[in-house]
């Protein structure tokens, strides 16, 4: 834990979300080819690595498409201004399908709540969206574990109403969005509560930021680098928000995920990724979107269990 800590304590602007039980398909977008923009193609170890490629399953180099699922957190996962997928997910997508020589199809799939079952039904091979890592997840799924996190609270700017910590929401108004980890844990901490949480589920993180920004919720709870990344490019109408950083909760990774029968695709991401790393690509990707204390050293699966609990 001291280690996430001084990850964290480094300062993070960047994004991420949540962690998903499973549930109804949200509706989502259309897939969308992710095609690797001239400063990811020229990165150190962005190059056909043919071992990788002859590790994929036959269907996925059959069809040559690996089929991504993602949903919005900015940076993580949005879209700029032209309508695109961008963010440090489409950065990681484009260069995998550089390595693993295929077309990266990644789709929005609406809701964060919709990507278990969406890997779990096979509709897609592969998630990059930046869900909570877990034991529980990791009997459903596999997990790559691909960066650090964890979760905070976000109020509208200055804090109004004071709030330092879990047991302040008691009694308040709390959005989050649904099935995330993060809502557990808003549910866990208002079963302490004498006066207990008001939660508003809301499918979508950008409807909950603008439910705690127009007032309909007094707060957020939600992932550390997304919060922080949200007080410094602040967008959408009403209040500005602020993250509290001083509050880290449930300091772990956040994790691609792949179905429990497809090891070959999960062993033939985890080596692509792990070349990104050794050859600074990874830590680079990470740096254009102000997550470098985010960064792992060593890529890893199923590793939830190595993270101390607070």
């Amino acid at each position: 834990m001291m280690r996430i800590q001084k990850i964290l304590k480094a300062g993070v602007a960047g994004a991420m979300g949540s962690l998903i039980a499973a549930s109804a398909y949200a509706a989502g977008g259309a897939a969308e080819k992710m095609t690797a923009d001239a400063d990811v193609a020229r990165l150190p170890g962005v190059v056909l690595t043919q071992k990788l490629a002859d590790g994929l399953p036959a269907s996925i180099k059959s069809s040559g498409v690996l089929k991504v699922a993602t949903d919005l957190t900015p940076p993580i996962s949005f879209h700029g201004e032209d309508g695109k997928l961008i963010g440090i997910d489409a950065d990681i997508a484009a260069a995998l399908g550089v390595i693993l020589g295929v077309d990266v199809e990644m789709t929005d799939v609406g809701a964060g709540a919709a990507i278990v079952p969406s890997i779990l039904a096979k509709r897609f091979d592969l998630s990059i969206s930046g869900i909570n890592d877990g034991p529980e997840l990791e009997k459903q799924v596999d997990v790559i574990d691909y960066m650090y996190d964890a979760t905070t609270i976000m109020t509208i700017k200055d804090n109004p109403l004071a709030i330092k910590g879990m047991e302040d929401l008691c009694g308040k108004k709390v959005a989050v969005p649904v099935g995330t980890f993060q809502a557990k844990m808003v549910e866990a901490a208002s079963a302490k509560c004498a006066t207990p949480v008001n939660i508003m589920s809301i499918p979508k993180m950008p409807d909950v930021l603008q439910a705690v920004r127009t007032g309909r919720a007094d707060a957020t709870v939600n992932g550390y680098a997304t919060s922080v990344y949200t007080t410094e490019h602040q967008t959408g109408n009403g209040k500005g928000l602020q993250a509290l950083p001083d509050i880290r909760l449930a300091a772990g990774y956040l994790g691609m995920l792949t179905a429990k029968d497809n090891p070959q695709l999960r062993d033939s991401v985890v080596a692509a990724l792990q070349q990104m790393v050794d050859s600074g690509a990874y830590e680079t990707i990470m740096k254009k979107w102000s997550l470098g204390p985010l960064a792992v050293k060593t890529v890893k699966v199923n590793d939830a269990a190595s993270m101390p609990a607070d």
